[in-house]
């Protein structure tokens, strides 16, 4: 299956977009390496801002250059936006109503043996929390450009949380994705899987596992963690019976925390939210430690199958 980077992706589309609106502005904290920006400093010096290691400042800057009519995509590690600068988003981005974009990247465990201070773990517990401010989790590509082609045009707050390596092509048309509406896969009755981020594929792979054994599976790519899809959630609920949740972050306060605040008031069904245990978590590239986690394709093939049996 072809692989593409969503940091990729975003960087080759929004140097085409810019080059024909002068209004689009991106920020960067040191890491247009990491960000893979690839040309764009250079083509575009009058439209790129390079900050320094300062989040905080970087935040602010950014919205401030919203606030005079900028269409800003703020980029740096997920790991230090969502803590480091959670006061600049909250305030100056989501309180203020500013039409900036923070993508952090590397998030989840894509930062692999650099350990506990580079993974973002609790970013989306943070960011959900806050209000007027939309929170992505791209499962690809296409999916990172649907949702920055429709960010040109409606601008928001919003945080974008991105992967560091290439991921498996899911979608062929940006046309199938919009912010606030979850994708699905399958029309199995024996088990809801929803899931965000490269999990998504994953739990792709475990639905072809599980179908050998005549376990048919419903797959939902909930890219989008606010606002959440409650009709998806509600339609899966009531077709499926259980719901198990995947996600590269702490099982508390994510998207399986934010799909259970959702069922256990308006449609109670057995649920089980898979993700990041509250521990410190071994140092390894995110494959290793999902394989760990039991968050590979395998590992979630039997979770889904425990979670059938404890339906009954």
């Amino acid at each position: 299956m072809e692989k593409e980077g969503c940091s990729s992706a975003f960087s080759k589309m929004i140097l085409e977009e810019a080059k024909k609106d002068k209004n689009i502005m991106v920020v960067c904290t040191d890491s247009r390496g990491s960000a893979k920006l690839g040309t764009y400093p250079d083509e575009l010096p009058e439209q790129f801002v390079e900050i320094g290691i300062a989040e905080q400042n970087a935040v602010t800057v950014s919205a401030g250059m919203s606030h005079i009519g900028k269409k800003v995509f703020v980029l740096g590690p997920a790991s230090f936006y969502s803590t480091r600068s959670s006061e600049q988003v909250k305030v100056d981005l989501a309180y203020s109503h500013n039409n900036v974009t923070v993508i952090g990247i590397s998030g989840g465990v894509s930062y692999g043996a650099l350990g506990a201070t580079h993974h973002s773990l609790q970013d989306i517990a943070l960011m959900r929390a806050i209000p007027n401010l939309t929170v992505e989790i791209p499962s690809d590509a296409t999916q990172m450009r649907a949702v920055t082609a429709e960010l040109l045009k409606v601008g928001r707050p919003t945080y974008i949380r991105i992967g560091r390596s290439p991921v498996p092509t899911l979608y062929n048309n940006v046309e199938d994705i919009r912010i606030g509406k979850a994708n699905k896969w399958f029309a199995g009755h024996d088990a809801a899987v929803i899931a965000c981020g490269q999990l998504v594929g994953r739990a792709l792979e475990a639905a072809k596992l599980l179908k050998k054994e005549g376990i048919e599976i419903t797959v939902v790519d909930m890219h989008t963690i606010k606002p959440l899809d409650t009709d998806m959630i509600r339609d899966v609920a009531e077709k499926c019976g259980c719901i198990l949740t995947l996600e590269e972050h702490s099982i508390y306060g994510g998207l399986g925390g934010a799909i259970s605040e959702f069922v256990v008031q308006n449609v109670p069904v057995p649920m089980k939210i898979c993700g990041i245990p509250d521990e410190d978590i071994p140092n390894g590239s995110d494959a290793e430690v999902f394989r760990y986690y039991q968050l590979d394709p395998e590992g979630i093939a039997e979770k889904v199958k425990a979670l059938i049996n404890e339906k009954g």
